[in-house]
This record gives structure tokens, C-alpha cells and sequence, in this order.
């Protein structure tokens, strides 16, 4: 039977894994597929009346068909920030304006960019297999000071690193999982 105080731990360590797993998901998103989708433009930021905006906070941004954007502006003045922005972001398209809305044609991906984006993933999802075994490193540190602070066993304190273990290989599974599932999506024509 594992102590209360290693159980928090515990329990703050899966939280803290679970937060890094919806980063690796939220990062992936902006990664296009081939169709398009208003969360490739959620990095974006406009230079709004001098301050860095999110684009989804100044216009509706939407995918009426697989290869096309239209983003929608509230804020008629704000079209040609809008565009430059998008132009800025380096997305790999080319917005066009019609004086009331923004069309972003979507290209078909190259085999050469589907690949690049492949790695791109992979880069995304070593950084969150790096972020959980940060978390384990932090995690096991404060069990070992549980220990030694409420004198107990050190077979407790093994139990504790073991449940720790066996946590981040269930989150780097997952983190797998969703990797091989973004990547077939990015490689399918």
C-alpha cells in the first residue's frame, strides 16, 4: 500500500502528463493533413491597433470545402492586416482578398512536404516524450522527499517509482499513438 502523500504525487504527475499530451494534440492540429481546417491559422497573430492578436479573435475563420479556407473578418479595416498576417505566418499559402472576405486556396501537399511535415510531428512529439520524462525526473524527486520527510520504507518509496514507471510508459504509448495516427493522416494522398 502506497502512502497518501506519494499517491498525491503520484496523481500531480499524471495530471502534469495529461496537460502535456493535450499540448502535443493542441501542436498537432496546426499541423496540416491536406484538407484544410480553421486551426491551421490559430497561431496566427495580427498586428491589431498595436497588439499581437489571435486571428480567431477578430474574424470567423472556416473550411466550406476540403481545399479552402474563408476567414471572415468582423472588422471590415482590419482585412489587409489580416492577410498580411496570414502572409507573415509562412504557412505555405497564398491568401487573396475580395474586399469583404479572405479565400486561402489550400494546395495539394508534394510528397517532399508531406515528408517535412512528417518530421515536423515527430520533432513535436519528442519534445512532449522529453516534457513526461521531465515530469518523471520531478515526480521521483519529490517521492524520494516524501520518504525521507515521513520516515518511511524505502520498499514504499520503490513502490511509488514503480506506479511512476509504469505512468510514463502509459503516457508515451500514448503519445505513439498519436503520433503513428497524425502521420499516416499527413502521408495519405
Amino acid at each position: 500500500m502506497v502512502d497518501e502523500m506519494i499517491e498525491m504525487a503520484l496523481e500531480e504527475a499524471k495530471d502534469r502528463m495529461e496537460k502535456a499530451l493535450d499540448h502535443l494534440r493542441h501542436e498537432l492540429n496546426a499541423i496540416r493533413a491536406g484538407r484544410a481546417t480553421p486551426a491551421m491559422l490559430e497561431g496566427v497573430k495580427v498586428d491589431y491597433y498595436g497588439s499581437q492578436t489571435p486571428i480567431n479573435q477578430m474574424a470567423s475563420v472556416s473550411a466550406p470545402q476540403g481545399d479552402l479556407l474563408v476567414v471572415q473578418p468582423w472588422d471590415a479595416t482590419a482585412l489587409a492586416d489580416i492577410e498580411k498576417a496570414i502572409t507573415a505566418a509562412n504557412l505555405g499559402v497564398t491568401p487573396s482578398n475580395d474586399g469583404s472576405i479572405i479565400r486561402i486556396p489550400i494546395p495539394q501537399l508534394t510528397e517532399e512536404r508531406r515528408k517535412e511535415l512528417a518530421k515536423t510531428a515527430k520533432g513535436k512529439g519528442e519534445d512532449a516524450r522529453v516534457s513526461v520524462r521531465n515530469i518523471r525526473r520531478h515526480s521521483k524527486d519529490d517521492i524520494k522527499s516524501v520518504q525521507e520527510s515521513e520516515n518511511l520504507s524505502e520498499d514504499m518509496r520503490f513502490e511509488g517509482e514503480d506506479l511512476l514507471q509504469k505512468l510514463t510508459d502509459e503516457y508515451i504509448k500514448k503519445i505513439e499513438d498519436i503520433l503513428k495516427h497524425k502521420e499516416k493522416d499527413i502521408m495519405e494522398v
